[in-house]
């Protein structure tokens, strides 16, 4: 079996109860019976080892890199100005090298006020840099083979046809995010989690049901996305 790697990130601020670090182990317990030994699983936990807020110096390599017409990432490091750059960039290399080499992402994602948290926002700053996944010689999608999974977990109901469809930007941000940075449409799967709070907060209580469905439906659909 050819050697794969799974880049596993989880974002949820509750270190313990969390549903989303529950999916994403479930996963990726599921992904290394199937590749075997010789797969590499990295693991990522964005709140006990936050990326750092990117900075003004961040943004000054990223433009002039940008103004280059695109460039080789060992390129990048000569651009740099100033210390600050120099640590901007060293802060960033390395995340996305684990980006590129990863096969699959798996990303745990709660909801957050509507959207996505703090933790995976500032991951996302970072590896976002310009050009970073774009072939420069042949202009390329470096991210168009590597499958995503978002596994999108919300205490409430945000689904299509529920009263707060309107008010979900977690799933329409994260599709449009990865298909921006060339994930392809067909490798990259969001698998949602919904009323997750329904044992704790009374106004909830009486959708157990369909939470408990909800739930057992994102487990079984991890694990075929796991074993495939």
């Amino acid at each position: 079996m050819t050697s794969t790697t799974l880049l596993h990130l989880d974002s949820s601020i509750s270190p313990e109860g969390s549903v989303s670090r529950a999916l994403t182990a479930r996963f990726a317990a599921v992904w290394r019976a199937r590749h075997g030994a010789a797969a590499t699983h990295r693991h990522h936990d964005l709140v006990a080892d936050p990326v750092p807020a990117v900075h003004a110096a961040y943004d000054a390599l990223g433009r002039r890199t940008e103004r280059k017409g695109g460039l080789p990432l060992d390129d990048v490091a000569a651009l740099a100005e100033t210390p600050d750059e120099e640590r901007e960039w060293a802060l960033t290399r390395p995340l996305i090298d684990r980006l590129l080499a990863a096969d699959t992402l798996v990303v745990g994602s709660p909801m957050y006020n509507f959207t996505v948290s703090t933790g995976l926002k500032a991951w996302i700053d970072r590896v976002s840099f310009p050009g970073a996944y774009v072939d420069p010689d042949t202009g390329a999608k470096l991210l168009g083979g590597t499958r995503v999974v978002v596994v999108a977990v919300r205490g409430g109901g945000y689904g299509p046809g529920t009263p707060r469809e309107h008010q979900d930007f977690q799933v329409p941000y994260l599709r449009a995010y990865f298909g921006n940075l060339g994930v392809a449409e067909e490798n990259l799967h969001v698998v949602t989690a919904e009323l997750t709070r329904a044992d704790d907060v009374p106004a909830l209580n009486g959708l157990r049901p369909i939470a408990a469905e909800s739930l057992a439906w994102a487990g079984a659909t991890l694990d075929a996305l796991a074993a495939a």
